[in-house]
């Protein structure tokens, strides 16, 4: 006789204040689990500090011993010896070279942000070792992402003996190969990930090429730049190089760079990443730098920056040149110093930026429609591929962000040449790689290009291959689709009334922060609030107000909502008592500071809500 062993259920944890199901189909979760909440009580009773504030580095797997440490994090502490990055000392000796020698060094950079703050830093210290670099951001429409042959015989026509590549170059086979047979040597600092194939050049430092031992492929590529400099700069120090007239130039002082190109790329903030940013917005609040300080005038920012004004205020600013309007803009803006010339580069970033967002918007319009079409009512498809006649290529990206967020599932959008070739730009989701199915495709012939890394992907195809790509896509991303749809959860810190909701506590959370990817912004809940008020904004957005029992009252916004299950159930919950999720930040208008509630979901207190569609 066989013995079946019973199978015992699996315990789900208890919905965080009994929201299993949020007007919008979520499940919440407190973001702490037993364990986690012993911790925090330790953090607060061992630092000192506020539990709130406890539950948050807690939720973040801040160890007891390392709270001081996460709190204040330093360049000092976390800065590593720079050659345990592979090839570093062959780069840092190459580039020191060429400043003792006088060389013309060509610096060949990316369109986006990551991209700008990079050439913009190495360009920086070029100058102060008494250099002249030329500097070559590609044409996205015209010659697309990296490296190009025709550019680098450009580059070598006008003497250039080095050809440095930042935030590309790692899959540039062929135009680095053409590079090295016209006589210059090559340094490639990247970050993107690699391919079967290195490119044979002098040096190619990228943390995440397989033999790198350092650990830090979670550094943009202006990070990386700036830990190259360290380098550059020892070696230039050992050789005597630095004098009372070209003293050593302070890198820290260009913190300002690495913190926007950082914030922008999405690269994790955690490790050295978290200190350079943090080091880099002080650096911003001192509006030292005449190119960031044209920027943030001109984007209207109030008050000190903060990581999410870099990412959604500076950073777009930065790209639009790169997406419509000439290249190189980015790069002149932070490498100019006459405050007039660049108030005017920062004013015409701006106008692009505004002819960037209408260009969007069509597109968007009529790739959601797409999607909705190739999706049908029952919703299926794992993946959203959208393409058409007549986008722009430079904001195909931003389309398929917004299709990822609106579906929640990857996202390509795809622009249509009228030769039949299409560019495009993919999306993912948390646990989907997409850099690395791209890769298999064009090893399988499906695109004529195409790299990326987990979160985002580039491609272009003919055509023809639009429907065998969308197949392919379908099958080897719909199990993993699967299981990252099926987590649809919100992590909740914890809860607490609107009469606590002030100044000082959102100043007290932010202490754990700059939050972005890798150290999420904490969501607090709002038990139970009558939603007092609700208006369309904006574009898209609501304002809105709750008042607890006490008759306490706070300000919430929910952006880019209207139209969405997020805002529909907001406008016919007016009035009702709701359970609130978002995220704390300090309004400042005109002088007078105050605490607005980014409201991220909402749910029917102590009943089964019904999900808005």
């Amino acid at each position: 006789m066989t013995l079946h062993t019973p199978i015992l259920p699996v315990e789900m944890p208890p919905a965080f204040l009994g929201v299993a199901r949020s007007l919008t189909g979520k499940f919440w979760r407190d973001r702490l689990d037993a364990r986690g909440a012993a911790r925090a009580l330790a953090i607060a009773q061992r630092h000192q500090l506020p539990e709130m504030l406890a539950r948050v580095l807690a939720g973040r797997d801040v160890a007891i011993d390392d709270v001081p440490d996460f709190l204040d994090p330093t360049i000092r502490k976390l800065m590593p010896d720079p050659f345990t990055v592979t090839e570093m000392e062959v780069a840092a000796k190459r580039i020191a070279d060429a400043a003792t020698r006088n060389e013309k060094v060509a610096i060949f950079g990316d369109y986006d942000v990551d991209g700008a703050t990079s050439a913009a830093l190495l360009a920086w210290h070029l100058r102060h070792c008494g250099l002249d670099p030329l500097i070559h951001i590609p044409d996205r429409l015209f010659e697309g992402y990296g490296p190009n042959t025709e550019a680098v015989r450009a580059l070598a026509a006008k003497g250039a003996t080095l050809l440095v590549t930042v935030d590309c170059g790692t899959t540039s086979l062929e135009p680095l190969a053409e590079a090295r047979r016209l006589g210059m040597s090559v340094v490639v600092i990247d970050h993107h990930q690699c391919g079967e194939v290195l490119p044979e050049v002098d040096a190619l430092v990228n943390p995440n090429r397989p033999d790198d031992l350092s650990g830090l492929g979670h550094l943009a590529a202006v990070g990386l730049v700036l830990v190259t400099l360290v380098a550059v700069n020892r070696e230039l120090r050992q050789r005597g190089f630095w004098t009372s007239e070209m003293p050593e130039p302070d890198l820290l002082g260009m913190l300002h760079h690495v913190a926007l190109g950082t914030v922008a790329d999405v690269a994790p903030l955690i490790g050295l990443n978290r200190a350079l940013v943090a080091k880099g917005l002080i650096a911003l609040r001192r509006r030292d730098h005449v190119g960031h300080t044209a920027l943030m005038d001109v984007a209207r920012l109030n008050g000190p920056p903060e990581a999410w004004h870099l990412g959604f205020m500076l950073g777009p600013r930065i790209n639009a040149g790169g997406r419509i309007g000439r290249a190189d803009l980015g790069v002149r803006l932070l490498l100019e110093a006459d405050t007039s010339e660049a108030a005017r580069i920062a004013a015409e970033l701006d106008r692009l930026n505004s002819e960037r967002r209408l260009i969007e918007q069509a597109a968007e319009a009529q790739a959601e429609a797409e999607a909705l079409a190739s999706l049908g009512l029952e919703d299926k498809g794992s993946v959203i591929v959208t393409a058409a006649e007549g986008w722009h290529p430079g904001v195909v990206g931003l389309v398929a962000s917004r299709l990822k967020e609106k579906f929640g599932r990857p996202a390509f959008a795809i622009a249509l040449e009228p030769g039949g070739i299409g560019t495009g730009s993919g999306r993912s989701i948390g646990g989907v790689d997409l850099g690395k199915a791209v890769r298999q495709a064009v090893a399988d012939g499906l695109l004529v290009k195409g790299g990326g890394h987990a979160m985002a992907a580039g491609i272009t195809l003919r055509k023809e291959k639009l429907a065998e790509f969308r197949a392919y896509l379908e099958s080897v991303l719909a199990a993993d689709v699967a299981n990252s749809r099926h987590e649809n959860e919100l992590f909740i810190d914890g809860a607490v009334s609107a009469r606590a909701v002030t100044v000082e506590f959102a100043a007290m959370l932010n202490r754990a922060g700059p939050f972005g990817s890798g150290n999420p912004e904490p969501v607090i809940a709002l038990p139970s609030h009558q939603l007092v008020y609700a208006d369309e904004v904006g574009q898209a957005h609501l304002r809105l107000r709750f008042k607890s029992g006490d008759g306490s009252i706070v300000n919430g916004m929910a952006f880019r909502s209207v139209g969405q299950k997020l805002g529909n159930a907001l406008v016919q919950n007016r009035g009702q008592p709701l359970h609130v999720a978002g995220s704390l930040a300090i309004d400042r208008w005109q002088g007078t500071e105050r605490v607005q509630l980014r409201v991220l979901d909402v749910a029917v207190p102590d009943q089964g809500p019904t999900v808005i569609r």
